[in-house]
């Protein structure tokens, strides 16, 4: 589904002496089963702006639709749903869990959906087999290598099967082996029909053949957009 942005402003502190507007006005579209890259420098608002697309924050005036919903002025309660059940979410240092092990992490974003125990027990099973991890199932996350927990990650983000994955900065921890392996991840990803949003300030990142749009942004505006 296409998502659309039209004038999207987020403020902080707003109405305060330290009121900052991180994003200024973006007006743009992300088209379905397609691998579009935020760059930009740490504080460019690329971040903010993925965050209000995965129905994290609120922004603080403007549209966003996903499909031909609006989903900038739902409910909280309505945000949740349809945050759980349409994204998929890799975050910069993989937020998997200590103390459980790598099959609880992947099961974590899908209780809530409440569905029958062995069913997610083999969602969870079929993810680690498909990413080759089915080895490391019971292992303590801390146990993994940077690779290693950054497939858990994924694994983690499709166990409801999103049609959109969103990756904020998802190799700033990585060496570059790693970075092109989770490239390659990524294009397998979007060739099984995901759409994939992607933050990054990397070169094998926002370089990558896998990438077909890379949208430049600087101080909450869109500088450049090629792809």
């Amino acid at each position: 589904m296409t998502i659309q942005l039209t004038n999207i402003k987020k403020a902080y502190n707003q109405g305060k002496p330290n009121e900052f507007w991180a994003i200024q006005g973006v007006s743009i579209d992300f088209e379905p089963n397609r691998v579009s890259c935020l760059k930009g420098a740490s504080g460019s608002g690329k971040t903010t702006l993925l965050s209000m697309i995965g129905c994290l924050t609120r922004p603080t005036s403007g549209r966003i639709l996903l499909g031909d919903r609006v989903i900038s002025s739902l409910p909280e309660r309505f945000l949740t749903e349809v945050r759980r059940h349409t994204f998929g979410f890799i975050f910069q240092r993989f937020n998997l869990i200590p103390g459980l092990s790598v099959l609880e992490n992947i099961m974590l974003p899908a209780y809530p959906l409440g569905l029958p125990y062995t069913q997610l027990i083999a969602s969870a099973k079929r993810l680690l087999k498909e990413f080759n991890l089915s080895a490391k199932a019971d292992n303590p996350v801390e146990w993994l290598s940077g690779g290693e927990a950054q497939r858990v990650a994924i694994c983690r983000a499709l166990i409801n099967d999103p049609q959109i994955v969103i990756a904020d900065e998802p190799t700033a921890n990585l060496d570059s082996k790693l970075s092109y392996e989770f490239m390659g991840l990524i294009d397998e990803l979007q060739q099984s029909g995901k759409t994939i949003l992607l933050t990054s300030h990397d070169s094998a990142v926002y370089d990558s053949v896998v990438v077909d749009r890379v949208v430049e942004m600087r101080d909450g505006i869109v500088l450049t957009d090629a792809g």
